[in-house]
């Protein structure tokens, strides 16, 4: 490359920045622009408003925005004038100084203020309204941003983008360097939301050889938790080898012998499990494998116990029971209804499962009655707020996620478990068919022998976005009782939210005429769907039912790239319903900007935050941003109020739309769908069936009638990758 001209600039705000990629376009202003801010586009990301930059490219000239410079590479440096310093300091980069008080140390220390802070910080006493404590604060914050500068330089010179460098810094603080040297591939197992991919690159560039067993090994754990990440809890091996050898790009004898050196170092497990009339050689990661044979063996434990602490209902008169229920309800049990009653009160693992409009809560609801007559120890649980909080409206009986039931501590670890169950007697889990394998195990191990679990779930939705399909397995495994619902209500029929999601998901087209509660807006392009979203959204569902955009209307896009994606979608309707306002403090984290009122969803569990962790798929609302605590403040749907300092702002995204499987378990006063044909991999009819059955009152879909068509005749992915049918039937 010909050599570039140098810039240096004060960085004055971000106008765009694209996550993935890194493109920045932003405002700068130099010396000698005065009040006059340029432009400059290029890599950007991880420059913070108020640094100094050096920026090395080229002057550009742009046919539609004029002259522009276009950054190859940049580098931070401290600024020298008294403004430089002052907007520096004001930015909020070091803890402890706000804009008003950079104003104040700048005023007395002038151009000596960063020589100050960096030689004799105890100087900064000398500032009025700062005292020895906050002082401390910011010489600390100071000297943190030292290192974290010069492991940055590092890690900017071995190709890591700045944002994943902060991840890399939280997780090894000093110890950074010496890690990403010796042992890179350990980033991708310890540091969220480093790949194998960026591993790689780091490795690569600090000399690990391509064909070395560690970077093979490394590609192989790599491809077993991506195959987790896509739901299955192991690999068949040579589906393992193939997809190795694609990614690592080395032949497979060498993936071959390193897989069977894994196997020896108990890196991973392999077992033959039957599948039909064949045996897979099936390779699992060593979590996986224990708790799907820990899950199987539970199960069965608690199914063949001698005890049982409801054995009241072991001699019954429900004749007498079923009119006591009238009585209470005003309603009466149909006869699969009635079936399933008997079952979750006689047997101790039950599963029950149905459509919507079948009358699963109204049975939950009876079971829990009933129980509590006998002075039973009822627990109910879900797997999120959301599905919780419903559950407890509809039984009267207070309900909680199953993490907090649980009490998972930092870590993952459960209080609850077999050395120390849960003191109950019958305990529902609702909403089951988002259980993961993981979750699932530590929800089943903490069971007292004896007590009784029902399992209530709608199978025919998408599976858990963790790997496994418990639900389903269940339902294969021949030992395990369960009933389904198929008889729709009366009242229910009526809906057509809940007319459409059976026919959908028996194949058959929505009705789309004469029905007051579902619609479909038809639009080809996926720009005009995207629009034509907002609009529903913003606009026109308030204007008509009186529901709030905020709060009440849920987008649910099939997959998150793409125009019609939720990304774009969310940026849309961020600018729609949460626009930038004079004097109110935004926060911007790579290429999204927080503001008050956004609504936001938790991307990762993290067991350190709150009072039991936060989880994966947890929503809330921005309440307060705090530039000079460095914090922002979120309210989950748990009526939480959780704090993220502004360096873990990567555990967050907008929530104005979601995918759908990131929906689940929730339920939604109105759904709005944008189905293109661009998302025609991701078209499949549980996809469709799932975001029809999350509204209660209303669904639009805005899209294409091909896309439409496509969703409701492709059957959708095979099964996933998991032994605990086989378990359970051998077990």
């Amino acid at each position: 490359m010909e050599n570039g001209s140098v810039l240096e600039a004060v960085l004055e705000r971000i106008t765009y920045a694209n996550e993935e990629s890194g493109y920045t376009i932003a405002r700068v202003a130099t010396e000698r622009s005065g009040a006059e801010l340029l432009t400059v586009v290029g890599p950007l990301l991880g420059a913070q408003v108020g640094e100094s930059l050096r920026l090395t490219g080229r002057w550009t000239s742009h046919p539609r925005y004029g002259r522009q410079f276009e950054v190859w590479s940049y580098a931070t440096v401290l600024p020298a004038t008294v403004q430089g310093i002052r907007r520096y300091l004001g930015s909020g980069l070091i803890k402890g100084i706000g804009p008003k008080m950079a104003e104040r140390i700048v005023d007395h220390f002038g151009t000596d203020t960063l020589d100050v802070i960096e030689t004799s910080p105890e100087r900064l006493v000398e500032v009025p309204g700062l005292g020895p404590k906050r002082t401390k604060l910011i010489a600390v914050a100071w000297e943190e941003q030292k290192i974290i500068k010069e492991v940055m330089i590092f890690l900017q010179g071995v190709g890591v983008s700045t944002s994943i460098a902060v991840r890399i810094f939280k997780q090894y603080g000093e110890a950074s360097i010496s890690v990403v040297r010796g042992q890179p591939y350990k980033l991708a197992d310890e540091v969220w939301g480093i790949g194998f991919k960026t591993a790689d690159t780091i490795a690569q560039a600090v000399g690990i050889p391509h064909d070395s067993p560690e970077r093979v090994k490394a590609g192989l754990r790599y491809t077993l938790s991506q195959a987790a990440d896509d739901g299955h809890c192991y690999l068949p091996a040579p589906n393992l080898v193939g997809d190795a050898v694609k990614i690592l790009e080395v032949t497979p004898e060498l993936v071959k012998s390193c897989l069977e050196e894994l196997v020896a170092e108990e890196g991973v497990v392999r077992e033959d499990i039957p599948a039909g009339d064949n045996v897979v050689p099936a390779v699992y990661l060593l979590p996986f494998h224990r708790a799907e044979l820990s899950l199987a063996g539970s199960l069965l434990t608690l199914l063949r116990t001698g005890r049982d602490r409801l054995k009241g209902f072991a001699d019954v008169d429900w004749v007498r029971a079923e009119q006591w229920l009238h009585g209470q309800t005003g309603a009466e049990l149909a006869t699969e209804q009635r079936q399933a009653v008997r079952l979750a009160l006689t047997e101790k693992v039950a599963v029950l499962t149905g459509g919507p409009g079948c009358g699963k809560s109204f049975t939950v609801r009876s079971i829990v009655l009933l129980a509590r007559a006998r002075k039973a120890k009822v627990i109910l649980a879900a797997p999120t707020g959301r599905a919780a909080k419903r559950l407890s409206e509809l039984t009267g009986h207070e309900a909680t996620t199953v993490h907090r039931l649980l009490q998972l501590r930092p870590g993952g670890e459960a209080t609850f478990d077999r050395d120390n169950p849960l003191e109950a007697d019958l305990v529902v889990v609702d909403e089951a068919s988002m259980l993961d394998l993981l979750l699932a195990n530590k929800l089943v191990k903490a069971i007292a022998p004896g007590a009784h679990l029902l399992l209530v779930g709608d199978v025919d939705q998408l599976p858990s976005v963790g790997a496994g399909e418990v639900l389903k397995d269940l339902l294969a495994a021949d030992d395990i009782p369960r009933v389904r619902l198929t008889q729709i209500f009366r009242q229910a029929q009526e809906s057509g939210v809940v007319v459409n999601a059976h026919r959908v998901n028996t194949g058959r087209h929505p009705v789309l005429e004469g029905m007051k509660d579902f619609f479909l807006f038809p639009c080809e392009e996926p720009e005009e769907i995207a629009t034509l979203t907002v609009d529903v959204v913003a606009r026109r569902i308030a204007r008509k039912f009186g529901l709030n955009p905020r709060r009440d209307v849920q987008v649910l896009a099939p997959m998150h790239r793409g125009a019609a994606g939720a990304g774009a979608l969310n940026l849309a309707l961020q600018e729609a319903l949460t626009p930038a306002r004079e004097g109110m403090p935004e926060r911007r984290y790579g290429g999204r900007v927080f503001r008050i009122g956004d609504k936001v969803t938790q991307l990762r569990n993290n067991y350190d935050k709150g009072a039991a962790g936060v989880f994966n798929g947890t929503v809330g609302v921005v309440t307060d941003i705090r530039p000079d605590d460095h914090k922002l403040t979120v309210l989950t749907d748990e009526e939480e109020s959780v704090d993220y300092s502004f360096d873990e702002l990567d555990e967050l995204a907008h929530a104005y739309a979601v995918s759908i499987h990131r929906s689940q378990g929730s339920e939604y006063p109105a759904v709005v769908i944008p189905l293109a044909t661009s998302a025609w991999m991701m078209l499949q009819r549980n996809l469709l069936y799932t975001a029809i059955t999350r509204a209660k009152r209303l669904v639009v879909i805005v899209g294409s009638r091909r896309a439409l068509a496509q969703a409701i005749r492709t059957k959708g992915a095979g099964r996933r990758h998991t032994g605990l049918t086989h378990r359970l039937s051998t077990g």
